[in-house]
């Protein structure tokens, strides 16, 4: 068994069908001695608001859900063709999660109605008409086991419990409580998986809905709602803009495939992989940079409401690391309350900008009327659900240029020198995930951590793609090497009397 545990937070929508802007993409899947790689991915919903949850109908078409006319509706995509056509229209509700019913020329979905009424109903594909499948159940989500067996969750409280549907001899029971959303039947066995969330970490556990048997497969890393599996038996877990590939038995590191050299994308919240296992359907939501500059083009045009529009109603506005300034839209509407295309005093540029995750990091340059600089600062945003959730501030001041030393640092750590790069650092130097979890203090533990790290990892190169100097603080824009996998991070170092006092890690 594996255990796969990584230290980010993902933010966790908990069986509602968030309405944000995401779209639904098709990449091209290929493996070659154990390695999976895509390519050729393209946006097939290409529809503004909510394309999600989409689904093979065999080898060559992709069911989804479809936002148009203020509703959603099942939607169908030809891989062959390129083109979309609709599967219904149901007045006064939407449909959700449609999945092919096997031996069927239909298809099932969840229905949600304007009334709040939540079912499972099955349409079929020539005449669009349906019926309920479980009358009396209210089913978050489900997958197909047989065309008489059901394996599906159902809304409780708080939680949604997993359920076999037996449909010939109308029986259910209840098998595990406290579940996720991601349901799979396994290739080539005779199981389902599920994500079980009654222990932490959340695990990756099967279930054969015939004998009842479960098994712990692999733990997952923090907040990760979805999975997929490709047909040889390998798992997809999405991670940022990564997604981990590898056997649930396997005790090695896993493999990656990176998506940021494929497109612009956010968050991924779905996929699925068709049953050759050639190609892979994922969703993702608007890339987080479009979403802050979204918000910089709204403040430089005047447009209060567009701009305040961009945060979450209650964002969080801060000073690095974590002093809050303010909270909400009620007080950024006061702040900026003088913003208009007439009355407006500045304009924000965008120097620099990095993306890593859900986080964009900005350096701007503040300008008035004249074009006068007013103000150098970094604004860090946290993007989640098609908003910004917070804004910290980093603002200039003079300062010793802080660079020499993290290059110094970087040197170092390139070439292995534990000595060296200790030497960087201040002796009570404290390390940190974004914003103040604390991860260690003192060069003792740093030597701990680094040194046999360094010595197990021959292949260790980190290079900077991007790096920004403010104030005594720099921040990188990291590309990492390790053991034959690559990854992305940031760092926000901060230095004091020619010495790093203090690092930030964002993923």
């Amino acid at each position: 068994m594996k255990k796969l545990l990584c230290p980010i937070f993902l933010l966790v929508t908990f069986f509602t069908y968030a309405q944000s802007n995401t779209e639904v993409y098709l990449g091209d899947l290929s493996t070659s001695n154990g390695k999976t790689t895509l390519t050729n991915l393209r946006n097939i919903s290409k529809n503004p608001g909510y394309d999600n949850q989409p689904s093979f109908n065999g080898n060559s078409e992709i069911l989804f859900a479809r936002t148009r006319h203020d509703q959603t509706d099942i939607a169908q995509y030809s891989i062959e063709s390129g083109g979309t056509s609709w599967v219904n229209d149901t007045p006064g509700g939407g449909e959700y999660s449609p999945l092919k019913i096997p031996g069927a020329d239909a298809i099932s979905a969840i229905r949600l109605d304007t009334t709040g009424l939540q079912r499972l109903y099955r349409y079929e594909m020539k005449s669009g008409t349906s019926q309920p499948i479980l009358k009396d159940a209210k089913v978050g989500y489900h997958v197909w086991y047989s065309d008489t067996v059901l394996v599906h969750t159902i809304l409780t409280e708080n939680r949604m419990d997993l359920v076999v549907s037996n449909l010939k001899d109308n029986t259910s029971h209840t098998v595990q409580k406290n579940v996720g959303r991601a349901l799979h039947k396994i290739p080539n066995t005779d199981l389902v998986s599920y994500i079980a969330k009654d222990e932490t970490p959340w695990q990756v556990k099967s279930i054969h809905p015939t004998t009842g048997a479960t098994a712990l497969l692999t733990n997952l890393p923090q907040g990760v709602e979805d999975i997929a599996w490709l047909p040889d038996g390998q798992i997809l877990v999405p991670f940022g803009d990564l997604i981990y590939t590898f056997l649930p038995e396997s005790e090695g590191s896993p493999a990656t495939i990176s998506l940021s050299d494929l497109g612009e994308l956010g968050t991924i919240s779905r996929m699925a992989v068709s049953p050759d296992g050639n190609y892979l359907a994922l969703v993702a939501e608007e890339h987080p940079g479009k979403i802050v500059q979204k918000q910089v083009d709204s403040y430089n045009a005047g447009d209060l409401d567009a701009f305040v529009n961009c945060y979450s109603e209650n964002v969080l506005v801060a000073k690095f690391p974590n002093d809050t300034l303010y909270v909400g839209h009620e007080r950024m509407r006061s702040n900026y309350n003088g913003l208009s295309p007439d009355n407006k005093q500045y304009d924000v540029e965008v120097v620099k900008r990095i993306t890593i995750g859900n986080k964009v990091i900005d350096h701007e340059k503040v300008t008035n009327t004249n074009g006068t600089i007013v103000q150098m600062q970094i604004a860090l945003y946290e993007v989640s659900n098609g908003t910004i959730d917070s804004m910290t501030f980093i603002f200039d001041q003079e300062s010793p240029n802080p660079e020499t030393i993290v290059q110094e640092q970087l040197d170092a750590y390139n070439n292995r020198d534990i000595e060296g790069f200790l030497e960087t650092y201040t002796d009570d130097i404290e390390l940190f995930n974004f914003p103040s979890q604390r991860r260690s203090k003192g060069k003792e533990e740093m030597r701990k951590g680094y040194g046999g790290y360094f010595e197990s990892t021959p292949d260790l190169n980190c290079e900077i793609k991007n790096r920004m100097v403010i104030k005594n603080i720099v921040i990188d824009e990291e590309y990492i090497t390790a053991n034959g996998n690559n990854f992305s991070a940031v760092a926000i170092y901060e230095v004091s009397d020619g010495k790093i006092a203090k690092v930030t890690f964002l993923r």
